[in-house]
């Protein structure tokens, strides 16, 4: 759909639910539980999944069935109202807010974005209406309130709160609440503009690159985009940008025009999109920025309807001064560290507001190399810090030559009020040296591995690892309410172990060692390739397919790229047998972004298939346990005939 059009539907399914039932809903929530007088003892509630009986403060009562969605328990939002008393309002049809004492907590309905006491969080489960009850996340609700979770010895949920006395007004992250403020931006990406009564934040994305918004009546939209741009573009070039995009988007140009004497100077189009609305497109470069806004007028008949918001988007700024107390700042980014929440495995940090940030997978990264990545995994009985760190010690040693690595210290660490251990090593793959910082916390069985390193010629990079682990907060009861045993961290897999793997398509099989990360493991399709620490390996079969002009093609690339490429040496062609069949290995050596690495290939054919086998090794990871793997690897290749591949399936692991 593009960007503007997934956004501007935001809102479509809460239209039909009706602003009247959705006020009596919350205000119902809103009634005061009976033990209001007495707030001395210490609040409960305990409800669980799939059953519709609750005990608030030791009365059962009926409430709609708690159930999981996408891992998150969601429950009605009345209850908090009965156990606790927590005050419930909406506003504009979709934004409720939950406040507590000196807590405020904003969800909008079927949003993936709420705000924590002034902090964005996202949500794996967005709050949504069900038969007229309006379910919420548990647990962002709960901790959001100050209240304490934990499960029972059936398996419920228990959440208690000690009664607030805390007359303190709360923080509300909504726009419409504040007072005095007449213009909305964001501080970190540099842009104001004015801010009409009656506009409804939206949700955008994790940077707060993309903002977006409507008007309570639901007459407009707009988004507000910010990206890094370096090219020194015009106002014509801007109005090609505008006007190929929205060619791709299938909408159709009705105006258009360039303002380069402007204060900012910016291109503008007028587009009708294949549901008949009026877009107004504006694109401004700034600092080194380009900064896109998106507007429709969702009643507009013509395209020039829209000049009667032309005061609006005219009010657009490419500069935030913080210093003017009547804007409404929407950056959540602190002294340029930016809040993130993983809900799976009830992980909080700060991270450096211009890196990416992969949230999912917990892997965060700089521009300049830097990243920081955790995993959470289950440990062995017995298990302690001492031998967690002995084991990452040798992987070090099993996967870097003594000359590529150094052990540098190992040392405790409080990380989130626990006690951590830190391995600080440096290696280099030959383009510079890398220190990293290797944190390892156990807890309730469960090991909890937090990486960071950063290249040493970053020293303000290097310099950031206290901060990074003194922003790391950590909910230790989510992980063991919500896994099991878990899958092992690759790096203390036995580099002895393997998995046979098999193709019926292709009439192969080999055994992979564990340890591996596949990156392509269909095997009924091709290629299929994986990693591991400085190396990787991958195959290739192309059915009719001639082996002769396969092996004459590769020969001719690398007689022509030693000519070019003075960092590559074609070592050997070598004619010899492989699984059975005459085969073809080239070996070469080259240099690559500062890299050098071996790198060999094997071609082969069997019953008119050519199989193509490449792997690589950097100088730095060939260890003799990482060659010796390799080599078993790929000597482990067999062919295999259709009868056979039943009983090769069935082997598994071995």
């Amino acid at each position: 759909m593009g960007k503007k059009g997934q956004s501007r539907m935001k809102g479509s399914a809460l239209r039909n639910i009706g602003s009247a039932a959705l006020a009596g809903i919350i205000m119902l929530a809103a009634a005061l539980p009976a033990w209001a007088d007495n707030s001395s003892d210490k609040l409960t509630l305990q409800l669980k999944t799939g059953s519709t009986a609750a005990v608030i403060n030791g009365q059962t009562v009926q409430i709609l069935k708690p159930f999981k969605k996408n891992g998150t328990v969601m429950v009605p939002l009345g209850v908090f109202s009965k156990a606790f008393g927590s005050e419930v309002k909406l506003e504009k049809n979709n934004v409720v807010k939950i406040g507590y004492g000196p807590h405020q907590i904003s969800l909008t309905i079927d949003s993936h974005l709420a705000w924590v006491d002034g902090r964005k969080v996202k949500l794996e489960a967005a709050p949504s209406m069900m038969n007229g009850t309006l379910m919420v996340p548990l647990r962002v609700v709960a901790q959001g309130i100050g209240a304490q979770m934990n499960t029972g010895s059936a398996g419920e949920w228990v959440i208690s709160l000690k009664p607030s006395e805390d007359d303190a007004s709360p923080q509300d992250p909504g726009i419409d609440s504040d007072v005095g403020k007449t213009k909305i931006g964001n501080s970190y990406y540099g842009w104001t503009m004015n801010y009409p009564s009656g506009l409804i934040v939206g949700s955008g994305d994790e940077t707060e690159s993309i903002a977006s918004f409507n008007d309570a009546e639901e007459k407009y939209y707009i988004e507000v985009h910010a990206s890094d741009e370096d090219a020194d573009l015009s106002t014509d070039d801007l109005l090609d940008r505008l006007v190929e995009d929205a060619k791709k988007g299938g909408e159709m140009v009705v105006d258009r025009g360039t303002f380069p004497k402007a204060k900012v100077p910016y291109a503008r189009i007028v587009t009708k999109d294949g549901d008949g609305t009026f877009w107004e497109c504006r694109m401004y470069l700034s600092h080194n920025r380009l900064y896109e806004l998106y507007f429709a007028d969702l009643q507009a008949a013509n395209y020039k309807d829209l000049n009667k918001y032309a005061g609006l988007l005219n009010s657009f700024d490419t500069s935030f001064n913080p210093a003017d107390k009547t804007v409404k700042d929407l950056s959540t980014v602190k002294n340029g560290m930016r809040g993130v929440y993983n809900e799976d495995y009830g992980i909080a940090l700060d991270i450096p507001a211009d890196w990416s940030m992969d949230n999912g997978d917990m892997y965060y990264e700089s521009k300049d190399g830097s990243y920081l990545k955790l995993n959470v995994s289950t440990g062995p009985k017995g298990d302690s810090l001492d031998q967690w760190g002995g084991q990452m010690k040798k992987w070090l040693e099993e996967s870097f030559v003594k000359t590529s690595y150094e052990v540098v210290n190992t040392y405790p660490l409080e990380v989130s009020g626990e006690q951590a251990l830190v391995n600080e090593a440096r290696y280099n793959y030959g383009d510079g040296w890398i220190r990293e910082y290797e944190v390892m916390i156990l807890k309730d069985g469960y090991r909890y591995y937090v990486e960071y390193a950063a290249p040493e010629d970053q020293p303000a990079d290097v310099a950031k690892f206290k901060d990074l682990m003194n922003g790391i907060n950590i909910d230790f009861t989510v992980v063991p309410e919500s896994f099991g045993s878990m899958e092992e961290n690759t790096f203390l897999i036995d580099k002895s172990e393997r998995t046979t793997k098999t193709s019926k398509t292709y009439q192969y099989q080999i055994r992979i060692p564990q340890y591996w990360s596949a990156n392509r493991d269909q095997f009924e399709l091709s290629p299929v390739e994986y990693q591991f620490v400085g190396g990787r390996m991958m195959i290739t079969a192309e059915k009719d397919s001639s082996f002769e002009e396969a092996v004459s093609q590769l020969k001719a690339f690398y007689n022509e790229a030693v000519k070019y490429q003075k960092d590559l040496k074609l070592e050997k062609v070598e004619n010899t047998t492989f699984a059975g069949e005459p085969a073809v290995v080239f070996s070469i050596h080259q240099v690559k972004d500062g890299i050098p690495y071996s790198a060999r290939q094997i071609v082969v054919q069997h019953n008119g298939t050519v199989y193509t086998l490449s792997a690589s090794l950097n100088d730095a990871n060939a260890t003799d346990i990482q060659k010796k793997t390799l080599d078993e690897t790929l000597n482990s290749f067999t062919f295999t005939k259709k009868d056979d591949v039943k009983t090769t399936a069935a082997a598994g692991q071995s």
